[in-house]
C-alpha cells in the first residue's frame, strides 16, 4: 500500500499551493496610454473624488460596490474608458484594450460578468463531482487522497478565478495566476502518482518535491524579479504539454486493459484543444463575452467526464489491489 506516502505528499503539495505571493501591476495598454483617457481620468478625479463630491459619491454608492472595493477613482477610470472607446469607434478605429484587458460592461459589482459566471460554474461542477467521487469511492482506494487533494486545489483556483473576474485588483490577479499554476503543477503530480507512484512511491515523492520547488521558484520569479505574462504563459503551456503527452502515453499503453481509458484521453485532448480558444482574443461581444469567457464556459462539461474517469479508475484500483495482483 502506498496510501500513507501519497497522502503525506498530497497534503504537503496542497499546503505549498496555498503559499501565494503578490507581484507588480499589469502593464499599460493602448487605451490607457491615450492622452484623452489620461486627461479624462485626471479631470474626473479632481472634480469628483475630493471634498463634498467624494462624500456624495460614497453616500450614494451601492453597498455591494463598496464591499468589493470600487472607489471613486475606479469609477472615473471606468467612465473614461467608455469615453475613449466611443471616440475610437467614431473615428473608425478598432476597440483598444485598457490596463491589459478589453473593455467590459460592468454588471453590479462584476467587472467581467461572463468570465466570473463561467469560473463559478466550473467551481460548482468541480465541487459537485468531488462530492460524487467521495460518495462512490471508498477511502481505501489508492488514489482517493491524491484525487481529493487535487480537487481542493482546483476548487481554490476556481474560487480565485471567480473573485478576479469579479474585481481585478493587485491581489486578486496574482492569486488567480498563481492558483492556476498550482493546478497545472498538481495535475503533473496526479499523473505521476497514477502512472508510476502506485508501484514506485519513491518516484512520486521525488516528483512531488521537485514540483513544490518549481512552484516556489515560479512564484518567486514572478514576485521578486518580473511579473512576465509571456513567461508565465510559456511555463504553464510547457507543463500542460508534458501532462498531455504523459496521460496520452498511459492511455495508449492501457487501451486493451482498461475499458474506460478513452475518457482520460478525451479529457486531456479537450482541455488542451479548448485552451486554443484563448488565441482568438477578440473584443467582447455585447461588451460581455470574450474568448476567455468562452474558454471557461466550454470547460464546464469536461469536469463530469473527468470525474467519471476518476471514479471508474479508483474503483478499478480498489478491486485489483490484492496480493499477487499487479496495478496497471
Amino acid at each position: 500500500m502506498t496510501g500513507r506516502t501519497n497522502s503525506s505528499m498530497t497534503r504537503l503539495m496542497f499546503l505549498a499551493a496555498a503559499a501565494f505571493l503578490l507581484s507588480a501591476p499589469a502593464s499599460a495598454s493602448q487605451g490607457d496610454k491615450e492622452p484623452v483617457y489620461r486627461d479624462c481620468v485626471k479631470q474626473c478625479v479632481r472634480t469628483n473624488c475630493t471634498g463634498a463630491r467624494l462624500r456624495g459619491f460614497q453616500s450614494t454608492q451601492p453597498p455591494y460596490m463598496a464591499l468589493t472595493g470600487w472607489t471613486c477613482r475606479d469609477d472615473c477610470r471606468y467612465q473614461c474608458m467608455w469615453t475613449t472607446v466611443g471616440l475610437y469607434q467614431a473615428e473608425g478605429y478598432s476597440v483598444p484594450q485598457f490596463h491589459g484587458k478589453w473593455p467590459f460592461a460592468r454588471f453590479l459589482c462584476f467587472e467581467e460578468p461572463a468570465s466570473a459566471l463561467a469560473s463559478l460554474l466550473n467551481g460548482l461542477a468541480c465541487l459537485l463531482m468531488l462530492l460524487r467521487y467521495r460518495s462512490a469511492v471508498p477511502r481505501q482506494s489508492p488514489m482517493y487522497h491524491t484525487i481529493t487533494a487535487f480537487s481542493l486545489v482546483s476548487l481554490n483556483a476556481w474560487f480565485w478565478s471567480t473573485v478576479f473576474h469579479t474585481r481585478d485588483t493587485y491581489l486578486t490577479e496574482k492569486m488567480d495566476y498563481f492558483c492556476a499554476s498550482a493546478v497545472i503543477l498538481y495535475s503533473i503530480y496526479l499523473c505521476c502518482v497514477r502512472t508510476l507512484g502506485l508501484r514506485r512511491p519513491a518516484i512520486s515523492s521525488m516528483v512531488g518535491v521537485l514540483l513544490i520547488l518549481a512552484f516556489t521558484s515560479h512564484v518567486s520569479y514572478l514576485t521578486f524579479v518580473s511579473f512576465d505574462y509571456g513567461y508565465n504563459m510559456a511555463a504553464n503551456a510547457t507543463i500542460g504539454m508534458i501532462n498531455l503527452f504523459w496521460w496520452l502515453c498511459w492511455c495508449w499503453l492501457n487501451r486493451r486493459i482498461l475499458p474506460y481509458w478513452w475518457k482520460c484521453g478525451m479529457v486531456v485532448m479537450l482541455l488542451h484543444g479548448l485552451a486554443l480558444l484563448e488565441l482568438l482574443d477578440f473584443p467582447p461581444l455585447f461588451w460581455v463575452l470574450d474568448a476567455h469567457a468562452v474558454w471557461h464556459l466550454s470547460t464546464v462539461p469536461v469536469h463530469f467526464l473527468f470525474y467519471s474517469f476518476l471514479i471508474d479508475d479508483s474503483l478499478h484500483l480498489l478491486n485489483t489491489e490484492k496480493p499477487g495482483v499487479k496495478l496497471d
